[in-house]
């Protein structure tokens, strides 16, 4: 079906995220770039951060920034300093969109929380904290160290000075019944603002889990079980007023998280910081980056070149596009619209994907389409790479 233009295709955005890689222990289920270190230099950091910034904003097309993301590791290990710090270095090298939306992650204990009326002040406006369950016994299997109690403190005290929360869980754990996920989920609904992250446990390699699952210290719910809760949660958050705008992502509307939509639509985005990814446009052409993950031999090639990068490649491939575009569009509720599959790829979607291959999807309840854009049913986006392989294959 040939694509038409239409007024209100989103606009992808371009989006800054520094990577903060320093936690106060590793969680046995992370695979993220995270390290423990005894001591920061936070000004050192900040300022290696901040050349990184000035030395990618000199090389990337003129943009108008409409979202900053710290990530991590715990960037709310960050003195408010150093994060008002890295805003104003932002400000300096871009332009700013007059709705930017800063967001910030953090862990939901008492002390990390004393920060929170600094982040505010430095112009966080949209705080993203890492509950991960609410259940104590959960939290101690997931190597967290706050307990429910403070979650659920944390949790009123951000409301009461951002416009904008959210909270992380994680399901499908191990003993873990469909009557759990439900009385969670339940209580998960009652707390949220407008904004929640549904996450089923996977176990990743060379995490503490990998080890403990492979010596068989605890066993995965059975797929079944996980489909199950899966489509709980899509009935639960849609119920209410929280609809699945991607795979794991809940909001009402309006509360999406701008800097997410921005990688899931393909857009513009800087990455700084260890083990940072990015997609920018240098002279017209997209590059992808890709930051030395160690923050040693990161901060050391910063203060030499005044960059980490272990990879800047331009995406010449053209096949490289097209798949990026639609594994990360088709988590979207909203699908990928065709004229960014255009803007992305150079050709139009009808030209590069076999007709024939979404015809049979569709026909199997996988895919909907119509003139504007294409998107997956539930049922395919919780097969998603595997629909993406028979989709180009």
């Amino acid at each position: 079906m040939p694509a038409s233009q239409r007024a209100d295709v989103p606009d992808p955005g371009f989006g800054v995220y520094f990577h903060w890689p320093f936690c106060r222990k590793k969680c046995p289920y992370c695979d993220f770039n995270s390290h423990v270190r005894e001591a920061v230099d936070q000004k050192v950091w900040a300022e290696a951060l901040l050349n990184e910034l000035r030395y990618f904003a000199d090389r990337c097309d003129p943009e108008t920034v409409t979202s900053i993301f710290f990530g991590g590791g715990t960037p709310s290990l960050m003195e408010p300093q150093t994060v008002a710090r890295l805003i104003d270095g932002v400000s300096e090298c871009f332009q700013l969109a007059p709705d930017m939306e800063i967001s910030l992650e953090v862990n939901p204990t008492s002390a990390e929380s004393t920060a929170f009326e600094g982040y505010r002040n430095a112009g966080v406006n949209r705080l993203s904290m890492g509950v991960q369950s609410l259940r104590d016994e959960a939290l101690r299997f997931l190597g967290r160290e706050h307990s429910v109690a403070e979650a659920r403190t944390t949790i009123e005290l951000a409301r009461s000075l951002f416009p904008n929360i959210s909270f992380d869980l994680i399901y499908a754990l191990p003993e873990q019944t469909l009557a759990d996920w439900r009385a969670d989920l339940r209580e998960a609904l009652a707390l949220a603002g407008d904004h929640l992250s549904l996450y089923q446990l996977t176990i990743e390699p060379n995490t503490g889990f990998a080890g403990s699952l492979r010596r068989g210290e605890f066993r995965l719910p059975k797929d079944e079980l996980a489909e199950d809760m899966f489509e709980l949660t899509q009935d639960m958050c849609a119920a209410a007023g929280l609809e699945a705008y991607e795979i794991s992502n809940h909001a009402r509307p309006g509360y999406e998280c701008r800097h997410n939509l921005t990688y899931w639509r393909y857009g513009s985005y800087l990455g700084i910081g260890p083990g940072a990814h990015g997609r920018m446009e240098m002279a017209g052409v997209r590059h992808a980056c890709a930051q030395y993950s160690k923050p040693e031999r990161w901060l050391d090639h910063v203060q030499k070149s005044g960059h980490g990068s272990d990879v800047a490649d331009a995406i010449h491939n053209a096949d490289e596009r097209v798949e990026e575009v639609l594994l990360m569009g088709l988590r979207l509720s909203e699908g990928v619209w065709f004229d960014n599959f255009t803007r992305a790829v150079g050709q139009p979607f009808e030209e590069v994907v076999p007709a024939e291959n979404v015809k049979r999807l569709i026909s199997a309840g996988f895919l909907k389409i119509d003139q504007h854009h294409i998107w997956t049913t539930s049922k395919g986006r919780f097969v998603l790479n595997s629909l993406l392989a028979q989709l180009l294959g």
